[in-house]
């Protein structure tokens, strides 16, 4: 084992049990220690004694002259601190930035499309007679002109490429950096960063047979916080494997910090390219030099940070750069290498909740990040753990899911490594696999267990005992789905939860003193949803089944009402696990299976019954089980409170669009600012809350609402345009099939209709509350407070377009960042052209619709 290597390069295996030992990483001493594998001991979370992985150096006040050997071993570079014999490529020494930025610029790759621009250009100089065909020189004039568009192109590529490539040059850089951030970050998260040492071990020994190959290995980290960045650098320093090259949105390359994040490995792009073609081949050359290197290269497979607390839907930019050089076979092979990091607490919290309540995000910039990081390093934020998944190849799984993909009927080639649909099928798969992986070893910690107990409660509180109690149900129902949850050893799990509740702090947890006991109760649940929503993946296919079952549970009456025939469940579950395509990742087994082992899985835990057919021994009805209900539904209640906030969500933003119905008399289309209309169904739904008509405040959250677009979009029940110009924000409009009707009078809206009957299938699996035990409350005013919503957001349309036609030419009017109310004629193509690739697609995929 390694126990007290001194350099921690030991290349035996570790000898694993039944559980799998955690790193321990304190100076120069590495040794096992338990991990979250064990089971847990009654009245602990863990068997064994473990302890941090990084722990707290010494302090200049408390203890100066350590505080000055530990930086001069440093400076120094003593042992391993030297980060001289790295496993992969050889990376910070002189020359580094200059040998990469020599290599893409050099690359076939881009000196094609530059010259295929140059060409472009000139053939727009010709057309408008800036060079003259007949002119006797002509062949010489622009074989000139050529010349200069091309090292004009060549300049701003190399402009391009040096604000882009990270500039790994000095080892006394990253031996200081290293120290720094790590007195830094270990100051705000004080328990330490926990590893696994089976999964640093088996990732050891991949970089080694990756180096041996010339293969770069690509970490997929899901995105939680900005520590991402940085924990994933400190590991692999610490560990010695070659850092990879990070992807890093441009809004962090702002004075000083940028600068010290391009020296210590990140690579800033653009967060959109546009159509800037020279930009986009630019970004796929550094990719393809990367790789073609074998050096390591970490992008976030969600883009941006999750600020729900849940693995977002993957981002596909990154990732087709990377599929295209293996698919193109510019590279052979990459090894991928899902990484799950999980905090007890997220020191950006805050800040997510008001940005999901709809306030503009800041730009990023020195001050805040002195201002906040000085604060933060006052925190005690628990711990960080970070999980790898087992590495596989890229080439592998491209050759696998071409073989699964062949076997089925199809008039598609799948061997056509060329054909869009082929790569965006691979494309989509690979995205999903790896969010899966993700969520595979993700390790759900104790705040996260108090967030979701504290949030699946019907009381207003919860005592001591009982929280102990729901977390030791929790841990053991989280266990027997498969997952991890993060363990303290041999520390009972009341002093874990005594632990986690310091670390939440008594904004997101109150607690009411002076009672027979201690009574604990969410304070802040918009901010307590993040940690809740860290353990729904292990639930889902539960959570589904038991909103699907709520459509009769919630009639109320005998057992023999709330029961429900299985196709009618199988419906509800289809329209809910389709509603939420973009929300929630299942598992690959298809809708029978799952609802298969879902139910056993209830059944087996004795919270429903299956009544079968006599004959055939297939499930002909479901309902809860009597023991169930002697328990008080605690279980079925956990498994309903997981999922209603997402599905106030999505009614919400059903009964938000019905407001976009056009105003009677209304002949032509009339566009909204998809902006405006998101906006607006937030304040639509912080009204019905602080009315009673919506029960969960989180349902506003604009990321949730977001989503919900997104899929009402991919199924066609609005339509968006976007247009060409950055200026112009997208626009959207209901699709006149989904439109309800008007009063022919009164023009008031008729709950009817196509999109009522979809609101309705939503609300059917909705939480009942005392206002809404009578229909006609949301059919009359509900549809009345989205109707006059929907009419502002049409006369502020209108409006804007008169105002820029009124001032045009003096300065008024649309200005920047305006959208027009009606499209263009080559937007109407557009438009045309758009839903009838939409509609082929969803023919081609051949899955649930709405």
């Amino acid at each position: 084992m390694m126990a007290d290597e001194q350099d921690g390069r030991d290349d035996s295996p570790a000898q694993v049990e039944d559980s799998a030992p955690d790193l321990r990483i304190l100076g120069d001493r590495i040794t096992l220690q338990p991990s979250g594998f064990v089971a847990p001991s009654k009245g602990s979370l863990g068997d064994e004694k473990e302890e941090a992985l990084m722990k707290n150096m010494a302090r200049f006040r408390s203890e100066p002259l350590q505080f000055l050997r530990e930086v001069s071993l440093y400076v120094s570079g003593t042992g391993w601190r030297a980060y001289d014999d790295v496993i992969g490529q050889p990376v910070f020494y002189p020359g580094y930035t200059e040998h990469i930025k020599s290599q893409v610029m050099s690359a076939t790759l881009l000196q094609a499309k530059i010259a295929q621009l140059a060409e472009m250009r000139l053939a727009v100089e010709e057309k408008q007679g800036l060079l003259n065909k007949n002119d006797r020189n002509f062949e010489t004039k622009r074989n000139q002109r050529r010349s200069v568009l091309v090292q004009s192109l060549q300049e701003v590529a190399e402009q391009l490429t040096d604000n882009m490539v990270c500039k790994m040059e000095s080892k006394t850089f990253i031996r200081g950096a290293y120290y720094m951030v790590t007195q830094l970050l270990l100051r705000a998260y004080h328990q330490g960063i926990h590893v696994s040492s089976e999964e640093v071990l088996r990732l050891r020994n991949v970089a080694r047979e990756a180096e041996k190959k010339g293969q770069s290995i690509i970490f997929l980290p899901c995105h939680r916080s900005h520590v991402d960045y940085v924990a994933s650098q400190l590991l692999c320093y610490r560990l010695g494997l070659t850092m990879p090259v990070v992807v890093a949105g441009d809004n962090l390359n702002f004075p000083l910090v940028g600068n010290f994040l391009q020296h210590a490995g990140a690579m800033f792009i653009r967060r959109s390219f546009g159509d800037d073609q020279l930009y986009t081949t630019l970004v796929q050359a550094y990719i393809d030099v990367l790789l073609q290197g074998g050096y390591n290269f970490e992008c976030f497979i969600e883009g941006g940070r999750s600020r729900t607390g849940k693995l977002l839907p993957p981002k596909f930019g990154i990732l087709s750069f990377i599929l295209d050089s293996i698919l193109s076979a510019r590279v052979q092979d990459a090894v991928i290498c899902p990484v799950s990091y999980q905090y007890d607490k997220v020191v950006e919290t805050e800040g997510y909740v008001t940005e999901l309540l709809g306030v503009p995000k800041k730009k990023e910039n020195l001050a805040d990040f002195l201002s906040g990081g000085s604060s933060v390093l006052s925190l005690r934020l628990g711990r960080v753990d970070v999980r790898f998944h087992e590495p596989w190849s890229l080439r592998g799984f491209i050759d696998e899911q071409v073989i699964r993909l062949s076997k089925i009927p199809s008039s598609i080639n799948w061997k056509d490594m060329k054909n869009p649909i082929v790569r965006q099928k691979l494309l989509r798969t690979l995205g999903y696999k790896v969010l899966a992986d993700i969520n595979d070893v993700s390790v759900v910690m104790p705040t996260a267990l108090i967030g979701t107990v504290l949030l699946t409660l019907r009381g207003r509180g919860v005592g001591r005992a009982e929280l102990i109690r729901r977390v030791e149900w929790l841990t053991a129902r989280v266990r027997a789905k498969g997952g991890r949850v993060a363990h303290f050893g041999n520390t009972p799990v009341s002093d874990v939860i005594e632990r986690g509740l310091e670390v939440l702090g008594k904004d997101l947890v109150g607690v009411v003193e002076g009672l027979a006991e201690p009574t604990y109760y969410a304070v802040d649940r918009f901010q307590l949803s993040f940690y809740r929503n860290m353990t729904i993946h292990l639930f889902i296919s539960e959570a589904l089944v038991a909103a699907a079952l709520y459509t009769r549970v919630k009639r109320g009456g005998g057992p023999a009402i709330q029961d429900i025939p299985y196709q009618d469940l199988r419906d509800q579950v289809l329209f809910l696990s389709s509603l939420f395509r973009g929300e929630f990742i299942y598992s690959g087994e298809g809708l029978a299976v799952n609802l298969e082992k879902t139910l056993m899985g209830l059944e087996a835990d004795n919270v429903v019954f299956l009544e079968r057919d006599e004959l055939t021994g297939a499930v002909t009805k479901v309902g809860l089980s009597d023991a169930e209900r002697a328990a008080g539904r605690e279980n079925y209640d956990f498994y309903c409170f997981l999922i209603w906030p997402f599905i106030e969500a999505s009614w919400l933003a059903s009964v938000s669009i019905m407001g976009l119905t056009p105003p009677l008399g209304q002949k032509d289309d009339i566009w909204i600012q998809f902006s405006k209309a998101q906006e607006s169904a937030q304040l639509l739904g912080k009204t019905l809350y602080h009315q009673g008509d919506l029960s969960y405040f989180e349902a506003v959250n604009k990321e949730t609402l977001k989503n919900s677009y997104q899929r009402f979009e991919e199924e066609g029940i609005i339509q968006v345009v976007k247009s060409k110009d950055p200026k112009v924000p997208p626009r959207m409009r209901l699709a006149p099939e989904w439109r309800p009707a008007r009063d022919d009078i009164s023009g008031v809206l008729i709950a009817s209709g196509r999109l009522w009957d979809f609101t309705e299938k939503i609300a059917s699996s909705r939480r009942e509350g005392k206002n809404r035990r009578d229909g006609a409350t949301v059919s009359t005013r509900v549809v009345r407070l989205t109707d006059d919503l929907g009419q502002k957001l049409f006369e502020e349309a209108i409006a804007g377009t008169d105002g820029g036609k009124k001032g045009k030419g003096k300065g008024k009017g649309k200005g920047k960042g305006a959208a027009p109310a009606r499209l263009s004629r080559e937007e109407e193509k557009i438009l045309t052209a758009d839903l009838k690739e939409s509609k082929r697609r969803r023919t081609l995929e051949n899955r649930a619709h709405l």
